[in-house]
């Protein structure tokens, strides 16, 4: 028999696979989510997020040069304040832990690019993502604040924001708040299609916003909706959004793959802190190979159109990819 199509001769060899490789990946794509705290000389392991810490400002410049030392250039910092109220003041106060953090990082490890995770629900009382009305969160009444709050993360240092509260117009008062103030060059990375899961369970943990009654799901999506996702990227870039995110990432390929193909602006895809944790989970007990799942399982989100990755495994991707095992 005759073969004249033989898919496999270009599988022949290492320098051939990668020669022809469909899905490219680079260190330059990568973001760092990390968490810093109130107090004095604490590094703080995450008991459900095992290997990623809880930092006070003391502690925060090494951890930061370790991150830039692995070569990822940037790092979205989400802050835990020792006290909440209902408006989640701490978000915006110009002393502030995630704006102390900011300016701190700025000053001491300024090469690397700075992101603000524009949200209420580690400052609120009630741990919702906006102002309550009862107990309902009323959607309008939020987006001053929200826009408040990225004002004063830009003030602080940050050089773009990422507004993951879903609520309906929230990127719109963001870019005129930061506009009139002269920031017309911020961009912000929207969580555009930030759906209601249960992969956040760990980093509710992290950060201590579990709500404190009912759910987010008056807010976020439906995980059975998928063209809605288009909706709500179309509705953020309408708004002024510059890069469009998609989260979770790999129950959602998805919905990254829609974007990808119908939006001409950058998307990201948020690996959360659920995936991260059930590959730590299974690499533990013997169940998977660690390494080799991180590989794969980020390739498969490259693969589905994220240009962009936020990821708890951002420091061993970026070996991985020096390594030449992916990218």
């Amino acid at each position: 028999m005759e073969l004249t199509n033989r898919p496999r001769r270009l599988r022949t060899s290492p320098v051939l696979r990668k020669m022809v490789r469909e899905t490219r990946m680079d260190k330059s794509s990568l973001i760092y989510p990390m968490f810093v705290r109130e107090g004095q000389n604490i590094k703080e392991e995450i008991p459900t997020m095992p290997g990623q810490y809880r930092y006070s400002l003391d502690r925060l410049p090494q951890a930061l040069a370790e991150v830039a030392d692995a070569g990822v250039p940037s790092v979205m910092l989400f802050g835990i304040p020792d006290h909440k109220d209902e408006c989640g003041t701490g978000a915006w106060s110009e002393d502030g832990i995630i704006q102390r953090a900011f300016r701190l990082a700025k000053r001491e490890v300024p090469d690397l690019y700075y992101i603000g995770d524009v949200c209420m629900c580690e400052y609120t009382s009630h741990g919702h993502c906006g102002i309550l009305d009862g107990e309902y969160v009323d959607n309008d009444k939020t987006l001053e604040y929200l826009a408040r709050i990225a004002l004063s993360q830009v003030q602080a240092g940050a050089d773009m924001v990422a507004p993951s509260d879903m609520m309906d117009g929230r990127v719109a008062a963001i870019r005129e708040k930061l506009d009139e103030n002269g920031y017309c060059t911020v961009p912000i990375m929207s969580y555009a299609a930030k759906y209601a899961s249960s992969f956040y369970g760990p980093f509710r943990d992290a950060a201590g916003s579990a709500p404190a009654f009912g759910d987010r799901k008056s807010y976020q999506m439906d995980y059975h909706n998928r063209k809605e996702a288009v909706k709500e990227v179309f509705s953020d870039l309408d708004e002024g959004a510059d890069i469009i995110m998609i989260k979770p990432a790999l129950s959602y390929l998805d919905v990254i793959r829609d974007a990808a193909e119908q939006v001409d602006v950058p998307v990201a895809a948020y690996s959360v802190s659920g995936e991260y944790a059930m590959v730590k989970a299974a690499a533990s007990l013997g169940y998977v190979d660690e390494e080799s799942i991180i590989c794969e399982t980020a390739t498969s989100i490259y693969r589905a159109g994220a240009g962009i990755l936020l990821t708890y495994f951002a420091k061993e991707l970026a070996k991985f990819m020096d390594q030449g095992r992916i990218g």
